[in-house]
Order: structure tokens, then C-alpha cells, then sequence
């Protein structure tokens, strides 16, 4: 006569599911002071870049006119 066993349930581990107990989700107020400082950061950043941007030149390229002249006057070297 063959005897089966019967799957035992694993014993009942602690009350704590995974980390998830009582104050799991909930910040400090000073995770949210920290959190409100990096957002004021970023907009004087944002800030400051958007001034930095404006100041830039339509174009690095020389204008035409000044990259003629030096040549023109290398070419009167009698001069």
C-alpha cells in the first residue's frame, strides 16, 4: 500500500508583509523640504539658462563681409 503525503503549509512568518508595515509610503517633512528646494533649484536654473540662451548670436558664422576684408588686404602687400 503506497502512503501519499499531504503538502504541509509553510509555518506563519511574521506579521510584516514584504516591508510594508504601518509607515511604509509616508515621507518626513524633511523629505518634503528637500523635495521643495530641488524644485526651486530647478527653476533658477531653467531661470538663469533661458538668459544665457537669449544672449546667444543668430548664427557663430562670420559675416561675409568681414571675412573678405583680410583677404583683400593681403592681396596689397605694396602698400
Amino acid at each position: 500500500m503506497a502512503q501519499t503525503q499531504t503538502p504541509t503549509p509553510p509555518p506563519a512568518g511574521p506579521a510584516d508583509p514584504g516591508g510594508q508595515g504601518e509607515d511604509f509610503g509616508k515621507s518626513s517633512p524633511l523629505g518634503f523640504l528637500i523635495l521643495v528646494l530641488f524644485f526651486v533649484a530647478v527653476a533658477f536654473l531653467v531661470r538663469s539658462m533661458t538668459k544665457h540662451l537669449k544672449r546667444l548670436p543668430e548664427s557663430f558664422d562670420p559675416p561675409a563681409e568681414k571675412a573678405a576684408e583680410p583677404a583683400e588686404s593681403e592681396a596689397k602687400p605694396g602698400k
